[in-house]
């Protein structure tokens, strides 16, 4: 230690163990960008004595309790913070001239981890219909103090690389949320957030991948699937199909897989032929959700897909018209004797143990939730989300009924209206 340094120390050392109760100002340590720090980050420590000049005090430095001054600077940086810089801190000052020195800062605890990860979120849910509401959160863990965030989607490719464009509205992600008020179909696609803190600016990891499914009233196209069902067998032929009236050639069938790529059809996975996109002979990677999309963007109902060995759940590709029929197969890869029983299951809870066949004759908005089969032998097949919809004709109903009864409402409130208007016009004429 300096000779300089020593006249602090033992003042320092006094001031702890003798008990020195006169008044005197505080040291305080502040650390900037927060206490919680990531590798890499820039770091300041600085110290302040309440209620002083800067320019009339020095300062000195201490990390662990030790009695060595490591930095005599107010404010000490770490340009590139390691988990060696870590520690507790606590400074001190004395005003030049040693006619008076401050009580020792409070000890403040800087931790340093590693790189931080970053959790994307969706509320309420992932699968939405056109005009709901949503909002993406995303939270860096193990820190909360102010992050900057950025928000992208992810685009498709053909080498099963990660490919990520900004959105045009990324700014609407302040504070780690980003709010969609009304949910449109080209909102479907895949997300992920990035964060960045502090200057210079030291930026985050991307986010896990969050997806979102936006399904419409009428969608300009519509994904046809051949078997046409959600639930396939392995080693089967797949057949997927962008239908529009007008051009069904702009159109492409693009896929998100539970792996986390996100494709064009290709000689990867299928072969494109115009809108239609074929697979060969399936394979349980082929699970994930499809969709038709055109060069601008546009989107048709997204529909997931799953492939399964043994035994899977035959139900409609497409919302359900309430007031339709619904009929639900437990079907079987391989069996070489006739199977003539199995439970059918709603939201897990027991709904039908009869035959391999479930028939709702009237459907209701109440039948909406997750389906599936299962046989004490075979095990149970995948889940299937049913969503019902009211029909456009019934909506139209509704409309016209509403109008009408305005419109015969309407007449009779014109009258009350101007009855009252006469009356307290001639109590006005009375009164003169």
């Amino acid at each position: 230690m300096e000779l300089c340094q020593l006249p602090l120390v033992l003042l320092l050392i006094s001031n702890i163990y003798s008990g020195q109760t006169e008044e005197g100002p505080k040291a305080k340590v502040r650390i900037k960008p927060d206490q919680h720090v990531f590798r890499g980050e820039t770091v300041t420590l600085r110290c302040d004595i309440d209620g002083e000049r800067v320019s009339s005090w020095k300062y000195s430095w201490y990390k662990d309790g030790s009695v060595s001054v490591f930095s005599e600077l107010q404010e000490h940086t770490f340009n590139s913070v390691t988990e060696s810089d870590a520690g507790k801190f606590s400074c001190y000052g004395a005003k030049r001239g040693g006619s008076r020195t401050s009580h020792i800062s409070d000890e403040v605890t800087l931790t340093v981890s590693n790189k931080p990860r970053l959790v994307l979120s969706v509320s309420p849910q992932k699968w939405l219909t056109e005009g709901d509401p949503v909002t993406l959160i995303c939270e860096v863990e193990r820190s909360s103090t102010v992050w900057t965030f950025s928000w992208f989607t992810l685009t498709a490719s053909s080498d099963y690389g990660n490919h990520y464009k900004l959105l045009s509205d990324s700014s609407r992600g302040a504070g780690g949320n980003y709010t969609v008020s009304s949910a449109a179909l080209n909102h479907t696609g895949v997300y992920v957030c990035s964060a960045e803190r502090g200057k210079p600016a030291y930026n985050t990891w991307y986010s896990n991948k969050q997806p979102l499914w936006v399904t419409g009233v009428s969608p300009p196209v519509s994904l046809i699937i051949s078997p046409s069902r959600t639930q396939h067998f392995t080693s089967v032929s797949l057949s997927l199909s962008c239908e529009e009236q007008s051009n069904s050639e702009r159109w492409r069938v693009r896929r998100y897989t539970y792996n986390g790529w996100l494709e064009d059809c290709s000689s990867l996975w299928g072969s494109q032929t115009g809108s239609t996109c074929k697979i060969n002979s399936s394979r349980t990677s082929d699970t994930g959700v499809y969709w038709c999309q055109s060069e601008s963007g546009e989107n048709s109902h997204p529909v997931n897909i799953t492939v399964h060995l043994d035994m899977i759940l035959e139900s409609p590709v497409h919302p359900v018209i309430e007031g339709d029929s619904l009929t639900l197969r437990c079907l079987f890869q391989n069996s070489t004797l006739p199977i003539l029983r199995v439970d059918f299951y709603k939201d897990g809870s027991l709904i039908q143990s009869q035959t391999t066949e479930m028939i709702i004759s009237t459907v209701s908005k109440s039948h909406e939730g997750f389906y599936y089969c299962k046989h004490p032998e075979r095990g149970e097949s995948p889940k299937s989300w049913i969503s019902v919809r009211v029909s456009h004709s019934e909506s139209q109903i509704s409309v016209l009924h509403t109008l009408s009864s305005v419109l015969t409402i309407c007449p009779y409130l014109l009258v009350t209206v101007m009855l009252i208007f006469k009356c307290c016009r001639m109590r006005g004429i009375t009164a003169e």
